[in-house]
């Protein structure tokens, strides 16, 4: 099979290549799946899930991408729950080869089953995205209706799934990002937005929860934002400053097959919109992850037509 792989952290997006490799074999539990699409994060070759094992050893050349949507081809000893030839999409597990490639084993929990009446394209792209805002707003920022919700970068494909969601459940949103992304986080259904570059954070005043998709100085200053009982909730490491008198909490996405059920019937009936910033073929992944122009929303590729 045809994939993309990695063997130098130091060559990052330049140390990609397209190969062959052997097709996976399925162990307990998993399934094979062929892949019709498949996201990728940027951030990815910073992980040490992509370089080592879980002892830290190499496991180089490594297959990144870590979500996907695609066709069940075979089963491992002992599944159960899917079948071949069933559409379906999720995550892989962040420290096995990952979803730039024709096929992948996965464990079956890790998957959800994939309408028929939802593009590869867009299955691919909800996965990270998608269980990011569900869990970071809902399992660890409590969020209520009435709340106001800061949503850092909202014209992103994080960012945008956080907007969608808080406003359906309720809450007040104020976006946030540069200039250019205004339009974008307003349409998404943020009530207000902030660009970073020229406006003051501050001026909003006190919030009842931040998703930060930031850090740093914008999530330090964040922090003193939270209001009593509050919650500071972070996908990019420890926050460098805690509320006063509220929490933070920083988390690593898990896959969970009713959530990604609950996030693809929104996308069927329409109260949520993936942002997919650009769609490309495997055959030009590696060059289009080269880019240096600033691409809004997700890059999904499209392994298969």
């Amino acid at each position: 099979m045809k994939a993309i792989v990695v063997t130098e952290q130091a060559a990052g997006k330049a140390g990609m290549k397209l190969v062959e490799r052997p097709d996976p074999v399925p162990a307990i539990n998993d399934v094979v799946v062929q892949v019709h699409a498949s996201g990728f994060v940027g951030t990815e070759l910073a992980w040490p899930s992509t370089w080592t094992d879980r002892v830290n050893r190499n496991r180089t050349p490594s297959v990144p991408g870590h979500e996907f949507a695609g066709v069940v081809s075979s089963l491992g000893y002992g599944t159960t729950g899917l079948s071949v030839g069933q559409r379906v999409f999720g995550i892989t597990d962040w420290y096995r080869d990952g979803t730039l490639a024709e096929y992948l084993a996965v464990e079956a929990r890790n998957l959800a089953p994939l309408p028929g009446d939802v593009d590869f394209a867009v299955g691919a792209s909800l996965p990270i995205s998608g269980l990011t805002a569900w869990q970071g707003l809902f399992d660890h920022g409590r969020l209520r209706a009435g709340q106001t919700v800061i949503a850092h970068g909202a014209a992103g494909a994080v960012g945008s799934v956080v907007t969608q969601l808080a406003r359906e459940f309720g809450a007040y949103v104020i976006g946030t990002g540069r200039a250019a992304d205004r339009q974008a986080a307003l349409d998404f259904g943020a009530n207000a937005f902030v660009d970073l570059d020229n406006e003051l954070l501050e001026d909003v005043g006190a919030v009842d929860l931040v998703f930060d998709l930031i850090g740093g100085e914008i999530g330090k200053r964040s922090a003193r934002l939270v209001r009593a009982g509050g919650r500071l909730v972070s996908v990019v490491g420890p926050s460098e400053a805690r509320p006063a008198d509220g929490l933070a909490v920083d988390f690593v996405v898990e896959p969970d097959r009713a959530q990604l059920g609950e996030i693809v019937q929104r996308v069927r009936d329409g109260r949520l919109r993936t942002h997919i910033g650009r769609v490309v073929s495997l055959g030009d992944a590696v060059g289009a992850f080269n880019r240096t122009e600033r691409i809004n929303g997700k890059t999904v590729i499209r392994i298969r037509p």
